[in-house]
């Protein structure tokens, strides 16, 4: 029997019908955060031990260290390929994948993966997060950047920054707008529709509940900010993008 023929008869099976995956909103959104410089929602992933729950995740191996191993792999693949596509160099980014992947060689037990897995993250995360601010030398800017990526949920203002930071409003918006050639309000709403984005691609919620989610004022004012920033509906958005993983072309 070929293995097209095994795996007819075990599609059959009962055993099949036991295994349910989660959905991929949770772990896409997990390797976005990584791409982007999200030290903080990655190293709370991290603390929560989410790499090695079971439940909902595929069973590559019948030997659990192995079976991490396998995930840390396609994890690795992820990671290294989104933050190639958010700006880290090429060369950069394989050599790293490579270095921790054969880390692995050494390691046989889960616990031992878990920790490679959670240092592997994290040092992608903060080459992002470096590569993100080079652009800016103000530890102001920096720390507004660091704040607004912890509370995209919220609703920000320039004076929350500036209460936040012990500076005026008026210098605050001055500033950030001298460095990074952007409003703050601007930046803000740019940061809410890239998260948004990545709810419309990733998972099932519904308009209203990204809009609520990322504390638009309303749906339609969701929608309006939207169009305005992607030049499309994100209804059309998700309709053409929806699971849609990443660019084949590294050159585009």
């Amino acid at each position: 029997m070929n293995y097209q023929d095994e795996w007819l008869l075990y599609e059959a099976g009962d055993e099949i019908d036991e295994v349910e995956h989660r959905p991929p909103t949770e772990e896409f959104l997990f390797y976005q955060a990584v791409a982007v410089g999200n030290v903080e929602a990655v190293r709370k992933n991290c603390e929560q031990g989410r790499f090695m729950e079971s439940e909902g995740v595929g069973v590559l191996s019948r030997n659990p260290v192995t079976n991490l191993k396998y995930h840390f792999v396609i994890t690795t693949a992820m990671v290294t390929r989104l933050c190639r596509q958010h700006g880290m160099e090429l060369e950069q980014a394989f050599r790293l994948s490579d270095f921790y992947i054969q880390k692995l060689d050494d390691i046989h037990t889960t616990e031992g993966v878990q920790s490679l897995h959670d240092e592997m993250v994290i040092d992608f995360t903060e080459k992002m997060r470096r590569y993100s601010r080079a652009d800016t030398n103000s530890k102001h800017i920096n720390a507004c950047k660091e704040y607004i990526y912890s509370h995209i949920k919220e609703r920000i203002t320039i004076e929350d920054l500036a209460d936040e930071f012990g500076v005026s409003a008026s210098y605050l918006s001055r500033l950030f707008k001298q460095e990074t050639g952007v409003s703050v309000s601007g930046y803000i709403r740019e940061q809410k529709i890239e998260v948004a984005k990545n709810l419309l691609r990733f998972s099932d919620y519904s308009m209203i509940d990204i809009a609520n989610r990322l504390s638009f004022s309303s749906q339609s004012h969701f929608i309006q900010q939207f169009r305005e920033a992607v030049g499309m509906t994100p209804k059309k958005y998700r309709d053409e993008y929806y699971m849609v993983q990443w660019e084949i072309n590294e050159n585009k």
